[in-house]
């Protein structure tokens, strides 16, 4: 257990086990709809019931967090988008409002460090503006970090409690491509040339000014790399840690999670160390067009369900997969199986044909006697 994160408790491998076997007995041929058989399998082991409920209340919760390091000329996009786009997710006029539409979920964002003043509905939980720009200082105080943790704890209980039976984390944030990568670069041992991406699309000069950024702030990062909650605060910001909370607490809570980009993905890592194991309640909706994410999804071992090229954040990806979670459940649960159809099995087929071969071994034999 860590600052508060109790013990995972693994998906049900006999529930896993009997979805196997229910897929077997359903009308095709055994692996014929290939991964989305292990998707339904993954869906009843989550939820301990075969066949496996479809998702009733699937819920998005974007997380808005401003960065110190936005100032220093790693970002394309000045820091006031972050709270324009917090406006935007409440107005429903954002890639991830059209998508949860379209998926079946719905959105709610938190305003965790936005560099701004927002609606106090979505700021109950506000930590500070604005992360510290972790290239030259820590991203939040010991307080800080503290308050973050537990928020992101806090939301996911609050979601799960009123009903969320499947949940996506989002992001939104001017430069949080940049603590993402210095995250992920230093718990996966990589060099940040080999790690960094373009982020909201930098010239040149930025990439290098972010190249340059990232490797300072990993500089700073690598005496706290072994301890989850020193790294966050050192080299992240207040974002990052109450999606990792939030993280956590979902494989806690058993509630299963599909995982956006880069950014959810590099909370990820973080939370699969404060709360070992969690790893195995959540999906890769997607892999980012950014570097670093298909470093980091390799390290949890996760393999993604789509490659769109997509690195807008928000839990766009994540809702594009959601779909086709979706259809795996269905399948799983609603397809009938040979028995109930009268569908003869491979099996059925070869008894038949013994059992035709017996008869005419048998006609073989009586017939001389009916000649005589």
């Amino acid at each position: 257990m860590t600052d508060g994160f109790g013990p995972v408790v693994p998906p049900d491998a006999g529930v896993r086990a009997a979805a196997e076997q229910r897929q077997a007995r359903l009308t095709k041929p055994g692996g014929a709809l290939g991964r989305l058989e292990t998707l339904g399998n993954w869906v009843s082991a989550c939820q301990g019931v075969c066949p496996p409920k479809q998702f009733e209340r699937a819920r998005v919760v974007v997380f808005a967090g401003d960065h110190g390091i936005a100032r220093h000329g790693v970002s394309a996009y000045p820091s006031e988008v972050t709270a324009q786009m917090v406006a935007n997710f409440r107005g429903g006029g954002a890639a991830v409002n059209t998508l949860a539409a379209v998926a079946g979920a719905t959105v709610r964002v938190v305003d965790i460090s936005v560099d701004a003043d927002t609606d106090p509905q979505v700021a109950k939980y506000k930590v500070r503006r604005s992360s510290g720009a972790i290239d030259r200082e820590d991203a939040l105080s010991a307080e800080e970090i503290q308050a973050a943790l537990a928020a992101g704890k806090a939301i996911a209980d609050e979601e799960i409690d009123t009903g969320a039976d499947l949940l996506i984390a989002g992001d939104m944030g001017i430069g949080n491509t940049t603590p993402a990568t210095v995250l992920i670069a230093t718990l996966t041992d990589t060099e940040p040339i080999a790690a960094v991406g373009r982020g909201t699309g930098v010239d040149d000069a930025g990439w290098i000014r972010k190249v340059a950024a990232i490797r300072d702030a990993m500089r700073r990062a690598r005496p706290v790399a072994k301890d989850p909650v020193e790294l966050l605060r050192v080299a992240a910001g207040a974002d990052f840690a109450a999606m990792a909370g939030f993280l956590a607490q979902a494989a806690i809570r058993r509630t299963p999670v599909i995982l956006d980009g880069a950014i959810v993905t590099a909370a990820a890592l973080v939370a699969d160390d404060l709360a070992a194991g969690a790893s195995a309640w959540w999906l890769a909706g997607h892999r980012s067009s950014e570097p670093g994410h298909a470093l980091a999804l390799r390290h949890l071992r996760l393999d993604p369900l789509l490659d769109l090229d997509m690195r807008l954040g928000e839990g766009s990806g994540a809702l594009t997969a959601l779909p086709i979670l979706r259809a795996a459940v269905a399948t799983l649960a609603e397809m009938a199986t040979f028995a109930e159809a009268g569908v003869s099995t491979a099996d059925s087929a070869a008894e038949a044909e013994a059992e035709a071969g017996t008869d005419i071994a048998d006609e073989a034999t009586v017939q001389p006697d009916l000649r005589k």
